[in-house]
């Protein structure tokens, strides 16, 4: 079978470097946060152009930590897009807010921007776009709107690292950004890790806190700052103790460890170059795929694109899932159920028809094989079998 995704193949590709660099850090016998993560921070900062990097357990820690750093909890709302993964909904749930969905383009299935502004109400904290399959939304018309409201901009990054837009890349647009390194993704650890990406130094502070359970300077800084007190360092004695045993707010233990950030340094210096593999194997598909039964992607033209996975609909999902699977390729979906008709989010009081373009997108929506190492007579099979397809 064509795999949807391989990371094998991306592992094969580096193997003596991902060796030689995790064998350093167990042979280092520092695990946690330390040198390798604060580099890596460096890096992947300087490579979004912005000033400051966290990392953290996984992407959806880095939201909800995100969310917390901003000042958001129980009464305020925070507005997102129907259609995306759990993690983006759950963790405004997670930190007593209520998730308030928009519905997406039908073009790009990022947050549609025209409908953001009926959305909000005085409860509105801060407003999450979502740069769904890799491609990003409309930030400055997102920007206008929630700046416009006093709300903060926290950009969901999971599927784009990578992504550009108007020739910025995605994680600077906003006022901060979360970044998911499922080993899946475009830029994949070997494991869970996340990261916290803005350039705003109360921000950036608060997060560093709340990643360690709210402890030391930046724990006391943080607690300040949302409750409206002036900080004043010079106040803060710790008697000759570890900071981490003094904690001024109630955090996480979600901390990026030394052996996935080295991981990643690895594996950061090729980004670029995979995701121009992906936008070749995209402009293949577009070209050579022709059947009027599938509906391909549609870029924006102040994207860049990055093709986290290609993603297209079909009428019958499960007759062309099961015709391509008979004919060795794996297919994929992204994802089958809007946030409004989770069951979890099921007393928000949403019902069928509230968000048509995401409902339409979740039951046609289909995803074929895309990751950098697919080779060209594999894309030749999967151009053939979509073409062969018949409703």
């Amino acid at each position: 079978m064509i795999p949807v995704m391989n990371v094998q193949r991306q592992y094969a590709s580096l193997q003596k470097e991902l060796d030689e660099a995790a064998l350093e850090v167990l042979h280092s016998g520092g695990y946690i946060l330390g040198p390798k993560v604060a580099e890596f921070e460096s890096q992947f900062a300087k490579y979004c152009g912005a000033k400051f990097a966290i990392g953290v357990g996984n992407g959806t820690d880095a939201l909800v930590i995100a969310l917390l750093a901003a000042g958001v909890g129980a009464g305020d709302e925070v507005i997102t897009t129907a259609m995306t993964f759990v993690s983006t909904a759950e963790s405004i749930a997670q930190v007593g807010a209520t998730p308030v969905f928009v519905d997406i383009d039908p073009e790009t299935f990022t947050m549609d921007s025209s409908k953001l502004e009926a959305a909000f109400t005085s409860k509105t904290k801060a407003v999450i776009p979502v740069h769904i399959y890799g491609q990003a939304a409309d930030m400055d018309a997102i920007n206008e709107i929630a700046h416009a409201h006093g709300a903060l901009v926290i950009e969901d990054c999971a599927q784009a690292a990578g992504a550009k837009y108007k020739g910025r890349r995605t994680c600077s647009l906003g006022d901060i950004a979360c970044v998911s390194f499922f080993p899946t993704k475009n830029l994949g650890a070997a494991g869970d890790a996340g990261i916290i990406v803005t350039n705003d130094e109360a921000l950036y502070k608060g997060c560093q806190a709340y990643r360690v359970h709210g402890s030391g300077l930046n724990g006391a800084f943080t607690y300040a700052r949302l409750n409206g007190q002036d900080f004043d360092e010079s106040k803060i004695d710790f008697h000759g103790n570890l900071p981490k045993y003094y904690n001024y707010i109630v955090g996480f233990n979600s901390r990026l460890d030394a052996l996935q950030a080295a991981m990643l340094s690895v594996k950061l210096p090729h980004l670029d170059d995979w995701n121009e593999r992906r936008r070749q194997i995209a402009a293949i598909y577009n070209d050579k795929i022709t059947n009027p039964a599938l509906s391909k992607p549609t870029v924006a033209e102040y994207n860049e694109h990055i093709f986290y996975v290609y993603p297209m609909k079909v009428n019958n999902r499960a007759k062309f899932r099961a015709f391509m699977e008979e004919k060795g390729i794996t297919t994929g979906v992204y994802f089958p159920v809007p946030m409004h008709e989770q069951a979890c989010f099921a007393t928000l009081g949403y019902k069928h028809g509230d968000f048509p373009i995401a409902e339409d997108l979740a039951e046609h929506g289909v995803t074929i094989p895309m990751f950098p190492e697919l080779t060209d007579e594999e894309i030749q099979t999967i151009i053939d079998a979509a073409n062969a397809y018949t409703e």
